[in-house]
């Protein structure tokens, strides 16, 4: 259920993008959504106890390479529906880093659900028009989930108790790397825009797809995911994700009117068979597992000796003392008896 809400609260994710690029340059709307969320959390959210490595390349990944090539994407032209669909790429993408970096095995149920949701990724695109789609906001988008795919192989290195906190923080990093990048490539006009959008309609939809990229897609959707990816391994949870595009394309077809082709509708359904069958092999492994450590013979306990243990040192360094012996003669066992 957790994972189906994910799904939900991503596929909307893309309408409200498009909401923001119809107002703000790319670059500096990617920047802005992250500073509605870092101000706070630098203020309040204390920082999670992970390495910082895996901090930053969980910002690097997820929050500033994702963002910045997929708002680019959109904003080249990729139609709302296909980018719903390209960044989905993340999925096979994390797949093999994991597999790679991670020495995560992967069982043939798994692989036969990610190749078939693959195929279905494929039938969707070709039937949306991919191939005349232009090359550079394919190709964009396409490392727009390889980034994602980094992201994730950080969160699971990060290994963190509190993976809430995790995705907070990670939305601080990427704050100003893309505030300077927009501030190079887009000038400083683009600040101009922040004024402008409480003056028009189509700037008050921006905020509000800001507030929903914030809320619902950000703090809400990743916070669910970062949570899944810390308790299961990414090759289980990744997949879950290609299931998106269909809620994308649903979402993108009744308000902007892109309708997808009957194709669409086939590859959809087989995206969420593949995805389905791939998730369905955590079961199996994992019921596999619970078998082997019921069967396994549990841990030895030792019987606690009756004779005097030397003195032990506290955790501040301290000594316990001994306890001082018995004063007077000791008795003889056989004159206790008489009395």
């Amino acid at each position: 259920m957790l994972a189906l809400t994910v799904v939900a609260l991503w596929g909307c994710n893309f309408l409200a993008i498009r909401s923001g690029l119809d107002h703000f340059p790319p670059f500096f709307f990617a920047g802005l959504r992250f500073a509605v969320i870092a101000v706070p959390v630098l203020l309040f959210v204390p920082r999670p106890t992970v390495p910082v490595r895996w901090l930053l390349l969980y910002g690097a990944g997820f929050g500033f390479g994702q963002f910045a090539l997929l708002f680019a994407a959109m904003e080249a032209g990729l139609p709302t529906g296909l980018a719903s669909l390209v960044l989905q790429s993340s999925a096979p993408f994390t797949v093999l880093l994991a597999a790679v970096f991670l020495r995560e095995r992967l069982g043939g149920v798994r692989i036969a659900g990610l190749v078939a949701a693959v195929g279905g990724m494929t039938i969707v695109a070709l039937g949306q028009g991919a191939g005349d789609a232009s090359l550079v906001p394919m190709l964009l988008a396409l490392l727009a989930g390889m980034s994602w795919a980094v992201g994730n192989i950080a969160t699971r290195k990060a290994a963190s108790r509190e993976p809430m906190r995790l995705m907070l923080w990670m939305c601080v990093i990427p704050v100003l790397p893309l505030f300077a990048l927009s501030w190079f490539v887009e000038g400083p006009e683009a600040w101009s825009t922040l004024g402008t959008s409480f003056t028009s309609t189509e700037g008050w939809l921006a905020l509000a797809g800001i507030a929903y990229i914030a809320l619902a897609g950000t703090i809400a959707g990743t916070g669910i995911y970062v949570s899944l990816m810390s308790r299961y391994p990414a090759a289980t949870v990744a997949p879950l994700s290609l299931m998106v595009p269909v809620v994308g394309f649903t979402v993108a077809g009744i308000t902007l009117g892109e309708r997808p082709a009957p194709s669409a509708l086939i590859g959809g359904a087989i995206v969420v068979l593949g995805a389905l069958i791939a998730q369905g092999a955590r079961v199996d492994v994992t019921s596999r597992t619970r078998l082997r450590r019921h069967d396994s013979p549990g841990p030895v306990e030792h019987s606690p000796t009756w004779e005097l243990a030397p003195e032990s040192p506290h955790v501040d360094g301290s000594h316990c003392a001994q306890p001082a012996p018995p004063r007077g003669r000791p008795r003889r066992p056989d004159a206790a008896k008489a009395r």
